[in-house]
């Protein structure tokens, strides 16, 4: 410890407080060792003149230790007030700093990302350009179209910040990329919104890569985190082209709209010397109106806010999985297995009792409860999705708090949870098979259809778990949410809306009830189910679909489902002689039947 006394001697017969006895209050200050006490520190720091905010700045960096040392000598600096090792610290606003983070939060946090690329830039000024050009008539193929550059300018951020993609990087990305493609087959809007959802989902997820739960459950979302620092950060990277002596983004950005401006002219003068030149020239360039103006500049910066994102989380991705889940609280093991035993045991006799009513047949079952066929299905499928989702979250709790001190343990959790995994397998069969009896008594309908695919995806998941439980569970978070884009995938592929009327034709054959309103409400996916229908049903339910189609739209922005509708309708056109009248007595028949 330094022999100094506490008060130094005013330099240059500085006054106190001024600016020279601040610098050598901090000259002194530096000259102490690492291991002085802060009391000290706090005591120097008041008597060389320095103000009471960097008296502040040491008693809190005391600590909680000492405390209570450095609050005594800072009421004794200060005429006799007392302050705890906060109370200083709005004193004097230039001194503040924000709390420091959490200590995994700041693992989390990415880093600074280095300067953008040009060929970044350059990524994100062609989404733009192809966002304003392509995306103004709706959603097909001009996704793939806008998606491609944006994927490079996230290709070209990474490269930038030494980022080689990994085998899961191009499973996301490539899988993400071929639910881009199903609004380019379906017209469908849900199956399509729902594709492009999980589209951007797997996209963030490729960005920021990751292996744990933290990294699948937070990763699909991380991109928004960019929108603004994306940005601001290729802003920054523009303005420091732009401003530099040896920077060619000006230049090219000139020839860009001089050779702009010189198509459009001689592009003008062509079509109004040739007819067929023109129809070509509107079948392929879209439409840039000066009418549209306001959108299609909403969509160009869109386009390039969204690209600047993607870039900026792959330059700098936060990093998920250094986020650590702690783990529950050990319980014993007759703590933690009687309750999950008792809960297999309710499952085993649910089980059998429907084995039985399989086997036995439902008559049985249907004259002892009263309940015809139809309210026996719908009764049954709602509380069995429910069990499925319980039973996930039971897993998931159980595996929080089970034992796990030896080998034992291990064989013992394997087992409880295999065969709760095992029993609640069959309730998704039976689950399964109500949701058939139910489509049988009252045809399929979208919400049906939907919540019958979130079920079967869900036994999956069942199924990963026991895998995991003999392989090890390493490999289970991205297998599930690859489980669930694959879902989305084949969803999408399969036409929700065709399946739906080619299913209620059938029940139609087979019955002669049919719902025609619902029909009428399908998209133009449905339209080669319900062209086998027989007159005049047939013009009846696809009346309304061919008045929604409309003309033909641009060929980028028109999916193969409606164009296969579009081809149907014209080698078959709706009879005129099925009018609302004929249609409304018809579709009352058919209700009543």
């Amino acid at each position: 410890m330094s022999d100094r006394p506490s008060t130094p001697e005013p330099r240059d017969a500085q006054p106190e407080g001024s600016e020279a006895s601040r610098s050598a209050g901090r000259s002194d200050r530096s000259e102490h060792s690492e291991g002085r006490e802060k009391s000290d520190r706090a005591e120097a720091a008041s008597g060389a003149g320095v103000s009471g905010d960097a008296a502040s700045g040491a008693g809190k960096s005391a600590g909680p230790v000492s405390g209570g040392v450095a609050t005594v000598e800072r009421t004794a600096d200060k005429g006799g007030s007392s302050a705890d090792d906060d109370s200083a610290e709005p004193d004097q606003e230039e001194d503040w700093a924000p709390p420091s983070p959490a200590p995994w939060l700041a693992d989390v946090q990415a880093v600074p990302p280095a300067p953008v690329r040009t060929a970044t830039l350059w990524a994100a000024f062609a989404t733009g350009v192809l966002s304003m050009l392509f995306l103004g008539d709706g959603l097909a193929v001009n996704l793939l179209f806008v998606a491609i550059p944006a994927a490079l300018a996230a290709h070209f951020a990474a490269q930038a910040a030494g980022r080689r993609p990994r085998a899961w990087t191009l499973v996301w990305g490539v899988g993400g990329l071929a639910l881009l493609a199903v609004p380019a087959l379906r017209d469908a809007d849900w199956p399509s919104f729902l594709a492009v959802v999980t589209a951007v989902a797997l996209g963030s997820l490729a960005l920021h890569g990751g292996r744990t739960w933290p990294a699948v459950l937070l990763g699909p979302i991380g991109v928004f985190n960019s929108v603004f620092t994306g940005a601001v950060w290729g802003w920054r990277g523009l303005r420091e082209r732009a401003g530099s002596g040896h920077g060619r983004v000006g230049p090219v950005l000139r020839a860009l709209v001089v050779a702009a401006v010189l198509l459009v002219v001689f592009g003008a003068l062509f079509a109004g010397a040739d007819a067929a030149f023109a129809d070509l020239l509107g079948d392929l360039v879209p439409d840039a109106s000066v009418s549209g103006g306001p959108w299609h500049v909403l969509l160009f910066v869109l386009g390039v806010v969204w690209a600047l994102a993607a870039a900026h989380t792959a330059a700098a991705p936060a990093r998920w999985d250094r986020a650590v889940i702690p783990e529950g609280r050990e319980r014993g093991r007759v703590e933690w297995a009687l309750p999950l035993i008792v809960l297999a045991v309710l499952f085993a006799v649910f089980n059998a009792v429907q084995l039985a009513v399989l086997f036995g047949g439902y008559d049985a079952v249907l004259k002892k409860t009263g309940q015809t066929y139809a309210e026996y299905a719908r009764q049954g499928f709602w509380q069995l999705l429910l069990v499925t989702l319980l039973t996930l979250l039971v897993i998931v709790v159980a595996l929080r708090w089970a034992p796990r001190d030896g080998s034992r343990d291990r064989t013992l959790v394997r087992g409880v949870l295999g065969t709760l995994c095992a029993l609640a397998l069959v309730v998704v069969a039976s689950a399964v098979r109500r949701m058939d009896m139910y489509v049988e008594a009252y045809g399929l309908t979208r919400l049906r259809i939907s919540v019958l695919s979130a079920e079967l995806w869900l036994g999956l998941v069942i199924v990963l778990i026991m895998a995991a439980g003999v392989w090890g569970a390493r490999w289970l978070p991205r297998a599930v949410a690859a489980s669930a884009a694959a879902g989305v995938l084949v969803f999408g592929f399969v036409s929700p809306d065709g399946l739906i009327a080619e299913r209620n034709v059938q029940r139609y054959e087979e019955t002669g009830k049919f719902d025609l309103d619902y029909a009428r409400d399908l998209s133009a996916d449905a339209v080669p189910a319900l062209d086998e229908l027989k007159e005049p049903l047939r013009s009846c339910a696809l009346r309304t679909i061919a008045r929604g189609l409309g003309e033909d739209g641009p060929w980028y922005a028109t999916s193969w489902g409606q164009a296969r509708a579009r081809q149907i309708l014209d080698d078959r056109p709706v009879s005129q002689d099925a009018d609302w009248s004929v249609c409304d007595r018809f579709n009352t028949d058919l209700m009543y039947r």
